[in-house]
């Protein structure tokens, strides 16, 4: 068997390790083992085009030169991603590996195109497309960074004109990819393209709000997958064909579903002008009616005499970056035979499984979490629900029809027989309004950062058993 057999045969089992991984990775018992299976398969596919270009013979010392430093450098970046970058900072991190999927997908296309005497249709049409969404996803997700970041401000910026302007970029890019495929200069074409492309990324994020980022970026991320299956086909590798498809598809799926999950449509929330992402440090007029505001001290007796306690962590927890003390509350109030289970909404933190892998950090067991479907038919039977920054996903009025999060799927955290509210203020979520559930007579408001809220419920608890 030749070398270039042999390689097409590797290349189609890293494919299927792929699809395997990326099953593997639906439930969080076995994403660990799913996302070693695809970096494993990823690192086989690298080793094989490795080979081959070996095998050619025809790579010059400066080309190995180039790759080896680029080897490098990827690698060490994200060696130095994966041990310094704190969990709360992973949504801007695959942020910013969606920029640099995008744009390296860009860059792949504008190598092929140029030296091309006479391409034809096959190579740019899909070469003008992998321009265009790579470029779009390469800036755009580094605005999606920044806002995550705070480098942006994660209020929607708008202008006048704000609508108008995207449409302009629109017409640009068409107007550049049809250069590019028609003209003999290619090269105009090619930059027209490219300004538009980067321009329209920028415009299409500035005026989405910081709480919507985790969908614009899922949203890129399936971007960048489409981009890189294009590359694919611009190079004739059915791998990054089958490669960025997954991610196309998954990232597709996974947008609609945090859309559902937070009842707004996709198409409403790329429109922008909705939702700061800040609700939960700002100082918000609050809501009519009397709150019932609770002590430490207060909260630790309940929670020490309770027989079940069902925890909803939210974004304040992932912000104040206090999975840890929620961890050690749990394991405080289990040693007093407390049932302690976990509550986690489908937009918890900032992204899909984001609040999983925090509490997975923290040593909290698997075991003990419960998604939207499972925790709803515990609550009733809880003595307290301890809502630890988390807005919109715990708000009554989305029963009731006619107002911003109507029919958004939310936790019953009401229906618990006392409810006990973690919050810095009484500032607004995304959505703008007012969180029902903090007048309700049976809720006790804690205010406090989230992480010094439980450090301070900790050191109660064991004065209290004392």
């Amino acid at each position: 068997m030749d070398i270039e057999t042999t390689v097409a045969y590797l290349y189609l089992a890293a494919a299927a390790c792929f699809v395997i991984g990326l099953h593997l990775m639906n439930n969080p018992a076995t994403a660990r083992r799913g996302n070693l299976l695809s970096g494993g398969a990823m690192a086989v596919a690298v080793a094989a085009t490795v080979a081959l270009l070996i095998s050619w013979g025809t790579v010059t010392t400066t080309a190995w030169l180039v790759i080896v430093a680029g080897a490098a450098t990827g690698s060490a970046a994200g060696v130095y991603a994966a041990r310094r970058v704190q969990m709360t900072a992973m949504p801007q991190l695959v942020s910013l590996f969606n920029a640099v999927g995008g744009g390296a997908a860009a860059l792949l296309a504008a190598a092929h195109l140029l030296p091309e005497v006479a391409p034809g249709a096959r190579l740019t049409v899909p070469g003008a497309l992998d321009l265009l969404i790579g470029t779009v996803a390469f800036t755009g997700s580094l605005v999606a960074a920044g806002k995550l970041q705070g480098w942006v401000p994660g209020r929607p910026i708008t202008y006048r004109g704000a609508r108008v302007v995207p449409l302009v970029l629109a017409a640009g890019f068409v107007a550049g990819a049809l250069w590019l495929v028609l003209a003999p200069d290619r090269l105009a074409g090619l930059l027209l393209l490219i300004a538009a492309a980067a321009a329209f990324g920028v415009a299409m994020v500035l005026p989405i709000g910081g709480a919507d980022m985790p969908v614009v970026i899922s949203a890129l991320n399936a971007a960048t997958g489409l981009a890189v299956a294009l590359a694919g086909f611009v190079l004739d590798e059915l791998v990054l064909v089958i490669a960025g498809a997954l991610v196309g598809a998954s990232g597709s799926i996974l947008t609609k579903l945090m859309a559902e999950a937070m009842n707004r449509s996709v198409l409403r929330i790329m429109l922008g002008g909705f939702g700061t992402g800040d609700g939960e440090g700002a100082a918000g007029a609050g809501p009519g009616a009397q709150v019932r505001t609770v002590s430490a001290e207060d909260v630790a007796i309940q929670l020490a005499y309770a027989d079940r306690v069902v925890i909803v962590p939210g974004y304040g927890l992932a912000a104040a970056q206090a999975q840890h003390e929620v961890a050690a509350l749990a394991a405080l109030l289990e040693e007093r035979g407390v049932n302690v289970t976990y509550a986690v909404h489908p937009v918890a933190g900032r992204m899909p499984g984001h609040m999983n892998v925090l509490l997975a950090e923290a040593d909290v067991p698997y075991p003990q979490l419960r998604d939207l479907e499972q925790a709803n038919p515990e609550f009733p039977q809880a003595d307290v629900a301890l809502v630890v920054g988390a807005n919109d996903v715990t708000n009554p009025a989305a029963r009731r029809p006619g107002t911003p999060v109507s029919g958004m799927p939310i936790l019953d955290v009401d229906r618990a027989r006392s409810v006990v509210v973690i919050k810095r203020s009484m500032g607004q979520g995304y959505a703008g309004i007012d969180n029902e559930l903090y007048t309700d007579p049976r809720t006790g408001m804690l205010f406090a950062d989230a992480k010094q809220a439980l450090t301070d419920l900790v050191a109660s608890v064991r004065a209290f058993v004392r």
